[in-house]
């Protein structure tokens, strides 16, 4: 073994793109990337070695809802690491307990007890778990255009593309259709009458094959995120709400990516008055600063485990610096009104979609809540035939790589699913940033028109 050097030229962004490419393993890609080197961040910008800055019109894995560095969260920190940076999950922590409270405080009513994980993906895994303990069946219903994680159960709930890739195996995975308005199953061109959209006929139909008594759960994303930002009608949820309960299936919403403000509330399911029996969050608890993330469970689950042990556990479950920054983030939120902001700033923001539209013949739909927005692009606005195929990659997924090539190179930073570009910006972006990034999309959408036929 050799001896470690004194120090490492971290300076260097050439070191560090070196190391980047050679030494460490990016998740989702294939290794030997030589990317650029980001040296800071603050608000809804961050700027890499060469000082070029980018507005991040994607809050990173859309989880920077509060931005980058808010001083709130980055002091909550460095004081919770001054006085006790780590202490095990079974013992008691002044900043978990207060989180556990705040839970209990923003959560749909029925919520009364969280159990802290390190992220979404080991929330949605203990969700899954205790939803087979809780109700002795076995069979978990989850959709197809869904991600919720990268652990060998989320992964086989996982409806997205890249579970394949994985092999992801768990048995007792049933799959139901997408309430995608813009895309209704074959035959269907109103959604009232669309039993996929309506929710509840088309899980009954399911449930007839499958026997309700085998079903433990019914996992969704509230809103689909990495899959398409798609916003369900209204009825949906609350249709497969009612069915749930018909069968005694516990109901699961992986807000994950649309928790904690996004859509302009707290969760999602609140646009409806929906309460799950089982609600996950991670990301915009605490804008990312540290891993973080939740399961909170119905008062009657909360009750039966005082007689039954919780089946599941981490190290670093309720970690203090964590719970600290979500303390901090929460508080940060209510006292600066994300909400009511993030609520405008997507109205404001899909208005100026809609008059882009007017001028863009790619962009055949928009859609959203709050500052959970995406526009699917299309060759043809009458066959809606999308920009590109169904999860493309290389030279089918061109048009939508190049777009993203252009922006990045003028400052902003996207992405994309398939045909759909994601929009997510922090949740307190100012108008004067938002707009500014709209006008660089505006240009970029010049490459996609270029192949409507």
């Amino acid at each position: 073994m050799n001896d470690l050097p004194d120090s490492y030229p971290t300076h260097d962004p050439e070191w560090v793109r070196d190391m980047h490419a050679d030494h460490y393993l990016q998740s989702w890609s294939t290794q030997g990337t030589r990317p650029p080197v980001i040296t800071g961040a603050s608000g809804s910008w961050f700027w890499d070695s060469d000082g070029k800055r980018y507005l991040d019109f994607q809050s990173q894995l859309v989880n920077a809802n509060l931005g980058h560095q808010h001083p709130a969260i980055v002091q909550a920190i460095k004081d919770q690491a001054d006085r006790l940076c780590y202490i095990g999950p079974a013992m008691g922590s002044d900043v978990r307990s207060e989180l556990a409270a705040m839970m209990t405080e923003i959560t749909p009513p029925n919520l009364t007890a969280t159990l802290f994980t390190t992220g979404g993906a080991a929330a949605n895994e203990t969700a899954i778990r205790l939803a087979r303990h809780y109700t002795g069946r076995s069979k978990i219903i989850a959709r197809y255009r869904s991600y919720h994680g990268a652990t060998g159960g989320t992964l086989s709930l996982t409806g997205d593309p890249r579970h394949h890739l994985t092999r992801a195996d768990m048995p007792g995975i049933v799959r139901m259709l997408d309430p995608y308005v813009y895309r209704l199953p074959t035959g269907h061109t109103d959604p009232a009458l669309c039993p996929v959209a309506r929710g509840g006929p088309h899980l009954e139909e399911l449930l007839m094959y499958e026997n309700p008594n085998t079903v433990a759960a019914v996992i969704l994303e509230t809103v689909v995120g990495t899959n398409g930002i798609i916003v369900p009608p209204d009825g949906y949820l609350q249709s497969i709400r009612e069915t749930c309960e018909k069968y005694g299936i516990l109901l699961i919403c992986d807000e994950v990516m649309a928790g904690f403000g996004r859509t302009g509330k707290w969760f999602a399911c609140d646009h409806w008055g929906v309460e799950p029996d089982i609600l996950t969050g991670a990301k915009g608890i605490n804008s990312g600063y540290v891993p973080l993330g939740t399961m909170s469970v119905s008062g009657n689950i909360a009750g039966w485990l005082r007689e039954t042990p919780l089946p599941g556990g981490l190290t670093y479950a309720g970690h203090p610096l964590a719970c600290a920054s979500g303390v901090a983030a929460i508080r940060a939120m209510q006292q600066e009104g994300t909400l009511v902001h993030a609520t405008a700033m997507g109205e404001k923001m899909r208005a100026a979609l809609h008059r882009m539209a007017e001028k863009h013949p790619s962009i055949g739909d928009i859609r959203g809540l709050g500052m959970f927005n995406g526009i699917e692009l299309v060759r043809n606005r009458e066959t809606r035939e999308p920009l590109v195929p169904f999860a493309a990659k290389g030279a089918e997924a061109k048009p939508m790589t190049d777009m993203m090539r252009f922006a990045m190179n003028r400052g902003l930073y996207l992405s994309f699913y398939s045909n759909v570009i994601r929009l997510t910006p922090p949740l307190n972006i100012s108008e004067e940033d938002m707009m500014h990034g709209l006008e660089i999309l505006d240009r970029t959408l010049d490459i996609a028109d270029r192949n409507c036929g």
